[in-house]
């Protein structure tokens, strides 16, 4: 082995070796059980982001999991056309250029599209592989291939049969520049400031009367078509019947009674703008109001804007306050916070508008849905997302599925121009059904995105066709997500998994958190806070951002991420490395290791390391089982660093270094070394699904070493404990045993004792079985902690002149005045104090100071706070060190 780690150095061709074995790939075979994950597809535009990295190396744990559980595991990976966002970027594109899209006109622009996506659609996909994702490429599958295309035509055929699909005319989320609809998800509303105008509406035929009512957007009032109040507020019966004078359009307008105007709010008189409101649309619908559309699909004001047409709705705006007020008809304006919806992929303002649509009927497709979580088929990791699931599911708002692109699926409609017959079929028809007339138009429109991501968990595996892949893989055993697409995506899988398969897709979703900055913030271009994963693995190796990330991963957390915080996952990566050079170096040996040993010849480290790993293996399982990757990743690192590397292997070295011929020290060699393989081989099972190149490259010099053909260690069994190991005895001697050996040692490095004293220690014990426990393992203690003796006694008294430490019910006695100058020292640490004292005072001052505080920017001062906690530890721990020293603390 090197005698250095190096990631680039073995990643690639690890990789590679898999590939080449068929490592990931997997076949319908009834003798085996299958465990299947579809991987949440990424979109082609996209590139590797930190979320990513944090979703895929959790399925990339489960699927190598799986596969060494023995089970069938397959991976399906793929990417996501990702209409709204494609389209996008091919525009920019053009943009550079001096061109539209209709400039190319729709042919040409959806292969200038698809020439993108050859060209640069690849690039996520080769991000994956350097994280070391083990997905079966054989499958790999981009939402818009034929097959998919064709599960799609399937789909929004079946529903149209079944009267789930209807098109109407009805308001709709609009984003002014991508100009298409938009789901309501997929315009999250954003706090932001703005006001609250009172408009005043004179009462037509009553002089100085008027009726107040208030908006966030006063140029939509030109829309107004009535003003309601609740049939039940005394303050407006009268009024009830009659008009009112639409301000800057002379246009009157009624004041109808309807339950929708709240008396407890405001004047408890609103206006109704059924074109630009959604709760307006419906109360329009009950009165028969007409729809008066002034503001356009581009976000400028209409015709029926009158003198305003042309103007930006923003420019309206303030024009209009302007004349309002110009007119006395504008009363109060109050500052508010106001939440907008914004487009999620342009982030404009968005729009509700009046159009022609199609909708998939929810109601009938949610109720199973909903009930699948009710009943446990599917359950949620945490529990708690079961909740948000629910509270959207439970709403049954009708989807709008059309979007006004060109890059997507084009909606399977067609319109008859002889006839005007609406014709929705599989494939363009010949002619129509109707009067026989082959001049048939297809709709214009695409679906959703998600139209098609819904049906991702069956339409991978070859639906609408029955499949062996289909009916042997689906349904899939995870499906791992963050929480923002809770709605976007998993509650419509489910729903189609039912609808189309009569099965859930999955039975457990898990939700991992979002990836924030270490200040807590979102990571955006914006703040240029974000990590590149794909640094991260050139700076610190796969393995290194994969374990960091299970060490940090919890229960649907949010994680606060710098860059430093990979370097735990490379000095774990580098601390195995040296542990398993050193281990490997011992284990290549004429006398060859043993597959076992008796008990017998087992020393009792040996005995403990092994209940340590068994534990370990119990541990990991149950909480990998549990989905709590944080805590297995926890007991790994615990296990391998401090247990095995930082004890086992100090401890066990004298045996092994150990070259008499006796029968004795060949006993306890062998005993060692089948003890270290052994222990060294299932740390690397245990690692492998969470570091799974490392892990590879030693399993492979540890199989050299001794001298056995084999398999990956990615096809390796997953470890299974054995409950004869454990021993709880023993490990309880074992921690006071270390306890004792940590107390020394902290004693030497506060005490600033040199590195070669060999020091002379005592331990006064309560009884003879702790006299017992130092005396059996005193070798032991006095190699590990560089002592030249150690005994122990019951009430032992303190000598002259020692540090003291306790350990349980024991007391350490470390003389110390033979072995370092106790003024000399006690000079050193009080000029450190003072030092440290001065430095204390200098941040805190800093941190007092009011301009700093103000002009600093965030992470500058916590990074103060910070420095000014650590300093006055160091100083706590100073002052500690000198009353310790003092002459009476050392009897006289």
């Amino acid at each position: 082995m090197d005698t250095r780690f190096d990631p680039p150095a073995i990643e690639s061709r690890w990789y590679k070796s898999w590939e080449d074995a068929g490592v990931f790939t997997a076949e319908a075979d009834d003798r085996r059980t299958p465990y299947t994950i579809v991987i949440p597809p990424p979109n082609v535009t996209g590139a590797l982001h930190m979320g990513h990295a944090l979703n895929n190396v959790i399925q990339d744990v489960y699927i190598r999991l799986a596969r060494m559980k023995g089970l069938n595991a397959l991976w399906v990976p793929g990417t996501d056309h990702a209409g709204i966002a494609t389209q996008n970027v091919v525009e920019k594109d053009l943009a550079k250029e001096g061109k539209r899209k209709e400039d190319l006109g729709r042919e040409a622009f959806v292969s200038r599209v698809w020439e993108w996506k050859r060209k640069f659609g690849h690039r996520i996909v080769d991000q994956l592989k350097s994280l070391g994702c083990s997905c079966d490429w054989s499958r790999e599958r981009f939402t818009l291939d034929d097959g998919l295309y064709r599960a799609v035509m399937e789909v929004f055929v079946r529903l149209f049969e079944k009267g789930l699909v209807y098109r109407d005319e009805a308001l709709v989320n609009w984003c002014p520049r991508c100009l298409t609809t938009l789901s309501n998800e997929e315009c999250p509303a954003e706090e932001e400031g703005g006001s609250f105008f009172d408009l005043r509406y004179p009462v037509v035929g009553e002089e100085d009367r008027h009726v107040t009512v208030s908006t966030t957007r006063p140029e939509t009032m030109l829309g107004d078509t009535a003003v309601a109040v609740h049939p039940d507020d005394e303050r407006y019966t009268d009024l009830i019947g009659k008009t009112v004078l639409l301000p800057l359009t002379n246009r009157e307008i009624p004041v109808v009674a309807d339950a929708h105007a709240d008396p407890e709010k405001g004047s408890g008189a609103v206006k109704i703008t059924p074109a630009h409101d959604f709760d307006d649309f419906l109360v329009g619908k009950r009165h028969d109001l007409p729809r008066v559309c002034v503001i356009g699909e581009d976000g400028k004001m209409t015709d029926e804007a009158g003198e305003y047409a042309g103007l930006d709705r923003l420019d309206a705006r303030k024009r209009i306050v302007a004349d309002l007020t110009g007119l006395g008809l504008l009363g109060r304006v109050e500052d508010r916070r106001i939440p907008l919806p914004k487009c999620y992929r342009c982030n404009t303002v968005v729009e509700p508008h009046l159009s022609r649509q199609w909708f998939v009927k929810m109601r009938p497709l949610l109720e199973p849905a909903a009930d699948a979580v009710k009943d446990g088929r599917v359950k949620f990791v945490p529990a708690r997302y079961s909740k948000l699931y629910l509270e959207w599911v439970e709403k049954y708002i009708d989807w709008p599925i059309s979007r006004q692109l060109w890059w997507g699926h084009r909606i399977p409609v067609y319109y008859c121009d002889g006839c005007e017959e609406t014709v929705v079929a599989r494939e363009k028809p010949d002619a129509c059904p109707a009067c026989g007339g082959g001049d048939l138009t297809q709709d214009e429109d695409v679906l959703d995105t998600w139209f098609s991501s819904q049906l991702w968990p069956f339409s991978v595996l070859g639906w609408p066709e029955e499949t062996p892949e289909l009916s042997y893989f689906y349904p899939t055993a995870l499906m791992v997500t963050a929480r923002d697409i809770i709605y976007f995506w998993v509650a419509r899988m489910v729903m189609a998994g039912l609808e189309f398969r009569g099965e859930v897709p999955f039975p457990t979703v898990y939700i991992h958190g979002t990836i924030l900055d270490d200040l807590g913030r979102r990571m955006s271009k914006s703040l240029n806070n974000g990590i590149d994963p794909v640094e991260m693995v050139s700076k610190f190796g796969a393995d290194a951002v994969r374990f960091s990330l299970m060490l940090l991963v919890s229960e649907g957390q949010d994680i606060k991420l710098s860059e430093s915080r990979f370097e735990m996952g490379r000095n774990f990566a580098n601390k195995l490395w040296n542990a398993s050079r050193f281990a490997i170096m011992n284990l290549i040996s004429d006398e060859g290791v043993p597959e076992d040993v008796p008990d017998v010849d087992l020393a009792f480290e040996d005995r403990w390391i092994l209940s340590r790993l068994n534990q370990t293996v119990k541990a990991t399982t149950e909480t990998l089982d549990r989905y709590r990757m944080a805590d297995a990743a926890n007991a790994l690192y615990s296990f391998v660093w401090r247990e095995f590397c930082d004890w086992y292997l100090e401890i066990v070295k004298p045996r092994l270094y150990d070259r008499e011929e006796t029968g004795t020290a060949v006993k306890s060699r062998a005993a060692a070394r089948h003890t270290l393989a052994k222990t060294l081989k299932t740390a690397l099972r245990l690692l492998h699904p969470m570091i799974p190149f490392v892990t590879e490259e030693i399993h492979d010099h540890v199989r050299q070493a001794l001298g056995r053909s084999g398999h990956f260690v990615s096809l390796a069994d997953w470890p299974v404990a054995d409950g004869d190991y454990i021993n709880e005895t023993i490990d309880r001697e074992m921690e006071t045993m270390i306890a004792i050996t940590r107390a020394i040692r902290n004693i030497r490095a506060e005490m600033n004792v040199p590195e070669g004293a060999r020091l002379e220690v005592r331990v006064a014990v309560t009884d003879e079985a702790g006299k017992d426990l130092v005396t059996r393992h005193g070798a032991r203690i006095c190699n590990m902690a560089k002592l030249n003796s150690i005994d122990a006694g019951v009430g032992l008294a303190k000598p002259p002149t020692a540090a003291v430490a306790v350990v349980g019910d024991m007391t350490i006695f470390v003389p110390l005045g033979d072995v370092i100058d106790l003024d000399a020292e006690r000079a050193r640490l009080g000029k450190e104090a003072e030092k440290v004292e001065k430095m204390v005072r200098t941040s805190e001052r800093k941190l007092a100071n009011r301009d700093f505080l103000s002009r600093a920017p965030e992470e500058v001062v916590e990074r103060e706070r910070l420095r000014r906690d650590e300093l006055a530890t160091r100083h706590e721990a100073i002052q500690a060190q000198l009353k310790s020293l003092k002459v009476g603390d050392f009897g006289g």
